[in-house]
């Protein structure tokens, strides 16, 4: 196993197209496929299913390409450091649930970092995929959620996918409205008395099980429904009509202003936000900061 064939086979998963991959390489299509057939016979897994629109990657492959990934950030870190005289560049990437506190931590953390040069990324996606990011090395950190009704369906995928979590904070659920909403002023919710507003929910794709959704009360039977991809939408539909939301209340007004509220709601549930990660990676100083600044943003 070579250092090229690590970027070779990331070249290819990047561009979809071995032909594709071959130039941007420099290399002729018949080299890059024979280097990949190589590496592949050589660690005895099958990292790409050729079709005929392209390649597609195994799930075997995928886990291989975290780590290609992973081993090919170090190279250029020591090259930019040893070799270049360049600022090194600093890379991370958290994946998570659609929660403000975890826009505002990472907020937290470029201004702290304040490296010359970086590439951070924040994956705000669903619970199958932030699952997947972390065990293929995507991401370093996953934020998700536990309730009682999905607690041993999500624990037993991240015992089988090599996941370790660590509990954030437990919190009330809440509803988030907005602050001209007939109910925006009230001290507490019955969830009964939404019925007649839009409950917005994040969508799950082909994942879409009630043990993967984002809200707690997933198995509720509600009248109206709106199911949305990006935080945004949640706002725009709030706002504009009365919609609601249900999340854990932990919401730093600044990234919205004063045009959303929580209130909590009438319910024994609770809401238990972990973070997970691959066990076999030690957490980097990038991630060390992040989970911090994740505790501050708590309170």
């Amino acid at each position: 196993m070579t250092l090229h064939q690590l970027k070779y086979v990331v070249e290819v998963a990047d561009r979809g197209s071995i032909n594709e991959a071959a130039k941007n390489l420099f290399i002729s299509q018949p080299s890059l496929s024979n280097a990949i057939k190589e590496l592949e016979n050589e660690i005895k897994t099958t990292i790409f299913i050729r079709t005929n629109r392209g390649v597609v990657t195994t799930a075997e492959g995928a886990e291989f390409l975290g780590y290609a990934r992973q081993v090919i950030q170090q190279t250029e870190l020591l090259e930019d450091k040893y070799l270049k005289n360049a600022p090194v560049k600093q890379y991370f990437s958290i994946s998570t649930h659609h929660y403000l506190f975890a826009a505002n931590a990472f907020v937290e953390l470029v201004k702290e970092f304040g490296g010359d040069a970086y590439e951070f990324a924040l994956r705000e996606t669903k619970t199958y995929e932030i699952i997947e990011d972390v065990k293929n090395l995507r991401s370093e950190i996953g934020i998700i959620y536990l309730s009682e009704f999905n607690s041993a369906v999500i624990l037993k995928l991240l015992k089988e996918n090599d996941l370790i979590m660590d509990e954030l904070f437990e919190a009330s659920p809440h509803i988030f409205l907005y602050k001209h909403h007939p109910f925006a002023k009230r001290d507490i919710i019955q969830i009964e008395e939404l019925d007649e507003y839009p409950c917005i929910t994040f969508e799950q794709g082909e994942h879409n099980s009630f043990y993967f959704s984002e809200e707690i009360l997933s198995t509720r039977n509600v009248k109206k429904s709106i199911k949305v991809s990006d935080r945004a939408a949640v706002v725009n539909f709030m706002i504009g009509l009365n919609g609601y939301h249900v999340s854990t209340g932990v919401f730093p007004e600044y990234l919205h202003g004063d045009d959303i509220v929580a209130v909590k709601l009438d319910s024994n549930e609770k809401i238990k936000v972990i973070t997970i990660m691959n066990k076999d990676v030690m957490p980097t100083e990038l991630g060390k900061i992040y989970m911090e600044a994740l505790k501050r943003v708590r309170g």
